[in-house]
This record gives C-alpha cells, sequence and structure tokens, in this order.
C-alpha cells in the first residue's frame, strides 16, 4: 500500500482510545498538536514530550500528516535497542498490517516464507513504514558495502523518526549531525528528534575549537509550549541523595527496597544487578543484558502482568528497562547517573498517574560508573543538580546536562569527517566525499571486535524456546540458514571476547562454527540472572539443604 492509504486506518485506531483519565486527555492534546504543524514546512524537527506522555504514536501521527501535505514517500522510525524494537514493530503492525517491515539484526523469517523479493523489501527500506535501528540507520548512511548501500536511495523525501535521540553516541555526534542537516538540504528528508529530555543539538563555539560543535540547522519544536507540558504530567517527586559523597552499601539498599510490596531497582551495570538481587529475598525479578531477548520479554511481559494484577512485585535491572519499557511502579530507585538516565527511570515510575506522586530515590552506589560516558554523564549530572531544591527533572536543566556532557566527550572522536567531508567544516551543499570505506570501517556504533555472541540455552515457558535444541541440531548439521540465524538471534547474549576465550578454554561453551558459541554446560545459564561471566559453576556445598 501507498503511505496516504495507511492514514485512515491510523485515524480509525486512534479514535478508539477514550480520554477518560487526565494523563490520557494530556495524550490526546500532544496527538492533536502534532496532526496540526505536520502543515510546517519539510526540514528539521523536535518533539519534546515528557516519558509516558504518548511519543511513539504521535510522533507517527506527525509523520503521516507531514508526508500526506508534502508527497513523503515512507515513514521510517529509528529505535536506539534491539530490545524495544519489536514491541514497537507490533504496535505498527497492530495498526498497518503487512506496510511494515522491521530491519535489524532479530528481523526473522520462517523457513520456506521468506523469499528474495521480501527480504530485499527489509534489507532496502522498500515499504511505506520501516522500523528500524540506530546501529542500521547509521552504519547504513556510512556504509561502503553494497547491501548497506542500496537503501539508501529509498531514503529520499521520506520522514525519519529519532526515537529517544538523547542516546545518539557522543563520539559520533558530529558526522550524525552533518548527515541529518545534509539529508534535509538536499535530499527532501524531514527528521523528527523525538524524546523527554531534548539533548543540546545546536551549534556552539567555545575558546578551543575542538569543542565546538556544528549543531542543525533550524530545528523547530512541534508542542507550542513544553514547559506546561512538564507541569502538566509531572506525576513522581525525585529525592535526590542529601549527601552526593555518602555511597549506598547493596545491603542497606536491600533494606529499603524490602520495605515495598511492589519496587524497581535500576543500577549502573550487570555486575551491580547482580549483586543487589543476591541480597533481595525470593521471586524478586531481574533483567539485564545477560539474559537473552526472549528470556527477557519473558520477564517483561510477566512484570507487566503481576502490576495489573496488583500482585508485589520487585524488580532489580541495568538501564535497558529505561527505554521504551513501558511498566509502572508506585517506586523506583535509580544509581546515581545521567540526568536523563534518571528522567527516564521516573518514566517507569506512576506512569499512568494513578496515583498523586510516585516516588523515585536517587542513591549513590557502591562503586562510581565504570571511566567513559556513564562516568562522564555521573560528574555532569552531579553538576547540575547540586544544590538544587526544586524540581530535578524540571525541562531547562536538560540543555545545561547535555552541553556539559557533551564538552566533556570529543564529538568526532574518530576522525570520520575529515574522511567524509572534502570541506573540512564547511558542509555547503558538497556530496558525500571520499573515503567511504574508511569511514565506514570507523564508524561502527557497537564495537564488533569487542564482543561475541554465545547462543544459550534458555527454555522458558513459551513453546518456541522448547524448540531451541532442535535448532542447534539443525545448525550442527548444515550451513547457517538465514532464518535460523535470526531465530537464533533471540537466544544470544554478546560477551567480551576475553570472557568468551575464557569459557571455551574451560569446555563450557562450544564453537560450532568460527565466530559461533554454542553453551555446553547447563549451569552456565541461571534461569532467573541469565549468562554467568564468571564462568565459575556453583559451589555443590551452597546447593545442599
Amino acid at each position: 500500500p501507498k503511505l496516504e492509504e495507511l492514514k485512515p486506518l491510523f485515524d480509525t485506531h486512534m479514535a478508539r482510545f477514550a480520554a477518560t483519565t487526565s494523563v490520557n486527555t494530556l495524550r490526546a492534546a500532544i496527538l492533536a498538536e502534532c496532526r496540526s504543524k505536520a502543515q510546517l514546512s519539510p526540514g528539521l524537527f523536535s518533539l519534546t514530550v515528557p516519558t509516558g506522555g504518548g511519543k511513539t504514536l504521535s510522533s507517527m501521527a506527525f509523520a503521516l500528516e507531514h508526508a500526506k501535505t508534502y508527497n513523503k514517500r515512507r515513514v521510517i522510525h529509528v529505535i536506539p535497542y534491539t530490545s524495544i524494537i519489536e514491541q514497537t514493530a507490533d504496535i505498527f503492525r497492530g495498526i498497518f498490517g503487512e506496510a511494515v517491515i522491521e530491519h535489524h539484526s532479530n528481523a526473522e523469517s520462517e523457513p520456506g516464507r521468506e523469499n528474495s523479493a521480501s527480504r530485499l523489501a527489509s534489507e532496502n527500506w522498500d515499504a511505506p513504514i520501516v522500523v528500524t535501528t540506530n546501529v542500521q540507520f547509521f552504519e547504513s548512511l556510512f556504509a561502503s558495502r553494497t547491501s548497506r548501500c542500496r537503501k539508501l536511495h529509498n531514503l529520499v523525501d521520506s520522514v525519519v523518526i529519532l526515537d529517544e535521540a538523547q542516546l545518539l553516541p557522543p563520539e559520533f555526534l558530529q558526522p550524525i549531525l552533518d548527515t541529518l542537516n545534509l539529508l534535509s538540504r538536499h535530499y527532501g528528508v524531514s527528521v523528527v528528534l523525538s524524546t523527554a529530555t531534548q539533548p543540546a543539538l545546536s551549534t556552539r563555539e567555545y575558546f578551543d575549537a575542538r569543542q565546538n560543535l556544528r549543531g542543525l540547522d533550524n530545528v523547530r519544536e512541534i508542542m507550542s509550549d513544553p514547559d506546561a507540558l512538564y507541569a502538566a504530567l509531572e506525576r513522581v517527586h525525585v529525592r535526590l541523595p542529601s549527601d552526593w559523597n555518602a555511597r549506598t552499601e547493596w545491603a542497606q539498599l536491600a533494606q529499603e527496597l524490602v520495605a515495598h510490596d511492589s519496587v524497581l531497582a535500576i543500577v549502573n551495570t550487570r555486575k551491580d544487578a547482580r549483586a543487589l538481587w543476591g541480597l533481595m529475598p525470593q521471586g524478586t525479578l531481574h533483567l539485564s543484558a545477560l539474559m537473552c531477548g526472549a528470556h527477557r520479554s519473558q520477564i517483561i511481559n510477566d512484570i507487566k502482568q503481576r502490576l495489573k494484577n496488583g500482585v508485589p512485585t520487585r524488580v532489580v535491572s541495568t538501564q535497558l528497562v529505561e527505554a521504551g519499557v513501558d511498566v509502572d511502579f508506585p517506586v523506583v530507585y535509580r544509581a546515581l547517573a545521567g540526568l536523563d538516565s534518571i528522567a527516564q527511570a521516573a518514566g517507569r515510575c506512576n506512569r499512568e498517574g494513578s496515583r498523586v506522586r510516585g516516588e523515585v530515590m536517587v542513591f549513590v552506589p557502591p562503586q562510581a560508573a565504570p571511566p567513559g560516558f556513564l562516568r562522564k554523564g555521573e560528574d555532569a549530572c552531579r553538576d547540575v543538580l547540586h544544590g538544587v531544591m526544586d524540581n530535578p527533572l524540571a525541562r531547562q536543566r536538560f540543555a545545561r546536562y547535555f552541553e556539559k556532557m557533551y564538552f566533556a566527550c570529543e564529538l568526532d572522536a574518530h576522525g570520520i569527517c575529515d574522511d567524509l567531508f572534502m570541506a573540512h567544516g564547511k558542509l555547503d551543499g558538497r556530496e558525500l566525499a571520499v573515503n567511504f570505506r574508511r569511514a565506514a570501517e570507523k564508524f561502527k556504533l557497537i564495537a564488533d571486535e569487542d564482543s561475541l555472541p554465545i547462543i544459550v540455552l534458555y527454555r522458558g515457558n513459551d513453546g518456541e524456546d522448547q524448540r531451541i535444541d532442535d535448532w542447534i541440531d539443525i545448525l550442527r548439521k548444515e550451513k547457517p540458514q538465514r532464518w535460523l540465524m535470526r531465530k537464533l538471534q533471540r537466544y544470544t547474549v554478546n560477551l567480551h571476547r576475553k570472557q568468551v576465550m575464557q569459557l571455551l578454554v574451560q569446555s563450557d561453551i562450544e564453537e560450532i562454527m568460527p565466530g559461533l558459541f554454542v553453551q555446553v554446560s547447563d549451569w552456565l545459564y541461571h534461569p532467573k540472572l541469565g549468562l554467568n561471566p564468571e564462568g565459575t559453576p556453583p559451589d555443590p556445598a551452597s546447593s545442599i539443604i
């Protein structure tokens, strides 16, 4: 179907939602404003809406209306993490049916169902609505390989929605912004930066020119009064640490968490999540990237069901719960991190406004965040919030936070702009030039060389999960087929190369083909925690009752 044929389907779907609660009334107002602002001339837009304000559907409403007005050919919805792409694609498929394609590493086709036409459509973004990841989208823009470049012509005259735009990686920020400007100026692309915590992406010049930022051209905000929205959607009370230097030990935090029937605690690392979970009572749920996608989906569904049915639910999670996982807890604890992370954590608290105020507690964890972006985010957050007495998540704080954050980072850490743009900073309409291959090699949002995938033996309560052994058998006997590899993606966990080699030496995993590893030891995958990266079997004495 053509894009204009999809708009009535969307309108029919949205008409079903009754504005019965105050939050739903606000979501309806946001939706209406997105529709009316779609008449603005093509270019760059921001959509600044607090978490829980319905950005996913409102940004699609803007895109469809804008596409109809200006004859745009497709809508490309770009999402930061593979872990949330499937639920977003499912929402859109429920509305638009077959007009939606997913393009990411986990998108799967059944044997026999996949044909060269459907595969090509997915790889070329040849559909009215495409849902893809930051990695696929930006690596495709910078790619020199034919299969990735093939889709670029389908970007022309499209509307691109960058969901959770604050998660654009700082080390690649400058080449990304240069490219978005170029797409908007010369290729008829309208871009929507959709986020609750709008990053500071306007041009800035400093005394030290290396810190300068060539920002986006003339970004127009879709919401006429974001501050009023933030005030209206203020559903939580954020408590900051009384002493920013006093660290909270895990045992002390566990005692506090146990005082709540339902509570979500979000920590900075997978190791922290395990340490805290180990001190919690039986029945506490755990979420981290050491669990495969199928396992995480199962736990997230369990959490939603339990909360819906009023069953006491305690969860310890890494930050993966902060992007697009729509859970609603009365109380959330967040380890000190970037201000955007604290805002996202707050979005998992009193999401539907069913209480007067939810409680968000920020605590200083036992160890500082590891060096790198996490540490820089934590430092910038301390700077911005120090001495704050009113609402820490007031909208104007985010611009200051991101300015500090970006100032501390190298925004073209790999020198990609020098490779791609012969004009060296003067991007006056010249095409992307020279050295595609070198730039493509440098532009890797996820550093492939540092981690390797392990296929794990997760057998949940989903019928699909029981077939994992059959799929591994097929893989051993036949060469890898595309449908099979995509099925197995849901059962893989990425580990650091060094840890993988250690497990291989211990014969806990097996390399069944170059670069592809399968779990051998049963104890290696814990039914609650996922993969055990330390590679040490449990002490038999500890399991004696």
